[in-house]
């Protein structure tokens, strides 16, 4: 497996964590950026298909499409409202998930990854978390020698990341769908590519115990299976946003607690934000693509844009 390969495997987790529970915790979480929802803005559309948030001033609207971590590939959809809100729409802004590798963007990066190669990691685990590790990778179709690094956590990450491509889950939907037809109807589009050099750096220096952690977290969620995530894609398509969330993200978690993870993150939001803020200050409309939970959550996309002043509405408004 290519070092890049490697890496999107892991930003993809990261960045496009599976929707979570929409239980909202006391407080947030150091460690979850994305722990708390706001619970005004979790609401069911009233609108056919997926729900949609709106942010305005006195002459623009963006409607906000809120996008799940990942959907089953294949997850039908009705399109009829996106296609009403392109029409005449000056800007798409599509998903700030596109993750750019480099080897030069951290000093020793190269050296440090290619230390971590070695025989089949399961070689060196024991008893059930060896037992639990050998059904996941079988369950994958993926022979030992593809997990051959001495550090849990990028093995947890590639088992992940095999694991979502054999029960066909897929990180690229809704965006995929929305910048094909925003190409079709020849609408300006908006992305961001953001660097995980740093973030992949640290993460070769995590200690034993919080490898294993992850590592476990990755187990867990395999073996719970994709039902849960299916379940929540329906509900999506459904408009039924509570539902959508409705999935447990350990492993997402886990990730987060990675030195330097929480700072892009927060880099994540803001430019986010700040695209959205962009297309507010031409008058007409503009649509935007943004992943549920940074969405909704405490610190988020949304509140960001409340906080600057722009009216927030949410899909059960008329």
């Amino acid at each position: 497996m290519s070092f890049a390969k490697l890496a999107a495997i892991g930003a993809m987790s990261l960045l496009l964590a599976i929707p979570a529970s929409a239980q909202v915790a006391p407080a947030p979480d150091p460690l979850d950026p994305d722990a708390v929802l706001l619970e005004e803005l979790v609401v069911t559309a009233i609108e056919r298909g997926p729900a949609w948030w709106r942010v305005s001033d006195a002459d623009t609207t963006v409607y906000v499409l809120g996008a799940p971590g990942v959907l089953p590939k294949g997850q039908a959809w009705d399109h009829i409202t996106l296609e009403r809100r392109l029409t005449g729409a000056h800007t798409v802004i599509l998903p700030f998930n596109s993750i750019r590798v480099s080897l030069l963007s951290v000093p020793g990066l190269a050296i440090q990854w290619a230390r971590l190669k070695g025989g089949p990691a399961e070689n060196r685990m024991t008893g059930d978390i060896r037992r639990r590790f050998i059904a996941a990778r079988e369950a994958a179709g993926q022979p030992a020698k593809r997990y051959s690094y001495k550090n849990e956590l990028l093995v947890g990450l590639i088992l992940v990341g095999d694991y979502r491509d054999s029960v066909k889950l897929t990180a690229a939907d809704p965006g995929k769908t929305v910048a094909r037809m925003a190409k079709a109807r020849k609408i300006k589009t908006e992305s961001r590519t953001l660097s995980l050099g740093p973030v992949l750096g640290q993460a070769t220096r995590m200690g034993s115990a919080v490898q294993r952690a992850c590592l476990e977290d990755a187990l867990d969620e395999i073996e719970a299976g994709p039902a849960g995530a299916r379940r929540a894609g329906a509900a999506w398509a459904e408009g039924d946003v509570r539902g959508a969330l409705n999935q447990e993200r350990g492993y997402e978690r886990c990730l987060a607690s990675v030195p330097g993870a929480l700072n892009l993150d927060a880099r994540f939001k803001a430019e986010q934000t700040a695209a959205i803020e962009r297309a507010l200050a031409k008058p007409g409309h503009a649509v935007a693509v943004v992943q549920l939970r940074p969405l909704l959550s405490q610190g988020g996309v949304l509140d960001r844009l409340r906080a600057k002043g722009f009216t927030v509405k949410t899909p059960g408004d008329a």
